[in-house]
């Protein structure tokens, strides 16, 4: 038996290296491309849209029946239909919800309130408060007033 392997070494060997000649092409190929992504399908079964464009001047997009927005060199705003709005830019910001709190702030000060809650606005020239049925006061370079409901009012001259 030892002499019929030995002699058949040489033809195993042989064999082993016609596979790996024949097979060698195969082993090193390039894998083949992934698939195309799958098509893109709506929630509602629609086919998907463009929803946006963006070139050297900005971008904007506005989703059907959802947010838009836009941004650009000048600044930027979005809104969200029935939802919160904002814009920013050079100068300044600005936001509101509906039915709930607003802003703005830019440069020369800022200023926001709630419906029915407080409100305020601030600036260089000094910064107001109220609160609905609540305190009221101002203050600024020439001194400072308020009110309590129900106390009084104050007024203090600056030095």
């Amino acid at each position: 038996m030892m002499v019929k392997l030995t002699k058949m070494t040489p033809v195993l060997f042989a064999g082993a290296m016609g596979a790996a000649i024949a097979f060698s092409p195969v082993a090193g190929a390039t894998p083949a491309p992934p698939p195309p992504p799958p098509p893109c399908w709506n929630a509602d079964g629609t086919p998907c849209a463009s929803v946006g464009t963006a070139g050297p001047g900005g971008v904007d997009v506005a989703v059907p029946g959802g947010p838009v927005g836009e941004a650009g060199p000048g600044g930027a705003e979005g809104a969200i239909p029935g939802g919160p709005a904002g814009e920013a830019g050079p100068g300044g910001a600005s936001g509101v919800i509906p039915g709930g709190p607003g802003g703005s702030a830019g440069p020369e000060g800022a200023t926001g309130s709630i419906p029915g809650g407080p409100g305020g606005t601030a600036g260089p020239d000094g910064a107001s408060g109220v609160i609905p049925g609540g305190p009221v006061g101002s203050a600024g370079p020439g001194g400072a007033s308020g009110c309590i409901p129900g106390i009084g009012c104050a007024t203090i001259p600056a030095p």
